[in-house]
């Protein structure tokens, strides 16, 4: 005869002929099948932004490969943890190389990226999320600094004397000194973004912010000049535009700052570009004040 004791064993036994757990029967909601890691990147892709699919897509086609058939909670810690070291040992030797530590952190983080998604759809719980196990690389500060006065003399001087197209150089460093913004931000100027009697124009740039920045009643004519020279006519057209016509690409500032390397050494030892030259403003504010005498340019040169 069987006493009250022995029966929770017999259950339990029972359950465990039938490959049922007592969690499986006191979860009421429907088990949801966990996809491959495969079979969800597409997911993960779509609700992504552009951004992140530009700096996460090498890292994703890697997973893929390496994981594409293993299901979300079957990828393990220690898997991301091998990738984050062989992208970091094997990540290509920059001016500005940190020995593979961006490598690894973005191996962190694009992972991540994937469980967070998974997370949300209620796909995987936040505890049993191999990603959020591994540790990302500490970010290091950063090795940009502010240019001299005598430094960026030095970079207008070249820019004014070599290329195809020196007023656009000019314009385009006196545009990024006064205003510190992106590269991207200023590639997105418009016509309609200038507003010369206010001496302002408008900037969209990092994270969809918008801004209106002050510039020199110097500078703002020569963006007139330049907009009215080189066919800027439609309230959205592009305003930074070739001889042609042609609005200017990132390729524009590849070609500047190689020739300004070429020529001044020193510019391509520290890796100084468009986006460490943002940081001479803080350096250079004096000299672009409107009541001082380099503030004063003629309205055919934008120095």
């Amino acid at each position: 005869m069987t006493t009250n004791l022995d029966r929770p064993t017999a259950a339990h036994q029972a359950l465990a002929n039938l490959g049922v757990t007592l969690a499986d029967l006191q979860n009421s909601e429907p088990h949801t099948r966990v996809p491959t890691l495969g079979e969800y990147l597409p997911t993960v892709i779509a609700a992504a932004g552009s951004g992140a699919n530009r700096t996460y897509g090498t890292y994703w086609g890697r997973m893929a490969a390496m994981w594409g058939d293993r299901h979300l909670d079957e990828i393990r810690a220690t898997d991301i943890e091998g990738m984050k070291n062989l992208a970091a040992a094997t990540a290509r030797s920059r001016r500005s190389h940190r020995h593979g530590r961006h490598a690894g952190e973005h191996v962190v983080a694009a992972v991540r990226a994937i469980y967070n998604r998974a997370i949300a759809d209620g796909l995987i719980d936040h505890k049993n999320s191999p990603a959020h196990r591994v540790a990302k690389p500490r970010r290091l500060p950063n090795t940009r600094r502010a240019l001299t006065a005598w430094e960026l003399e030095q970079i207008n001087a070249v820019a004014r004397i070599s290329g195809n197209d020196v007023i656009l150089d000019a314009l385009l460093l006196r545009l990024h000194t006064e205003t510190a913004c992106r590269r991207g931000g200023a590639l997105g100027i418009q016509l309609a973004d200038l507003d010369p009697d206010r001496c302002l124009v408008q900037l969209r740039e990092k994270g969809c912010t918008v801004r209106w920045q002050p510039i020199t009643p110097a500078l703002a004519n020569c963006l007139v000049d330049h907009a009215a020279a080189r066919g800027t006519v439609l309230p959205t057209d592009a305003l930074l535009r070739f001889r042609n016509g042609r609005p200017i690409t990132g390729r524009r500032y590849d070609h500047l700052w190689k020739r300004l390397g070429d020529d001044l050494p020193w510019v391509a030892a520290q890796g100084i570009s468009s986006h460490g030259h943002r940081s001479a403003r803080s350096s250079t504010r004096a000299l672009l004040r409107p009541g001082s005498s380099r503030g004063r340019g003629a309205r055919s040169s934008p120095h």
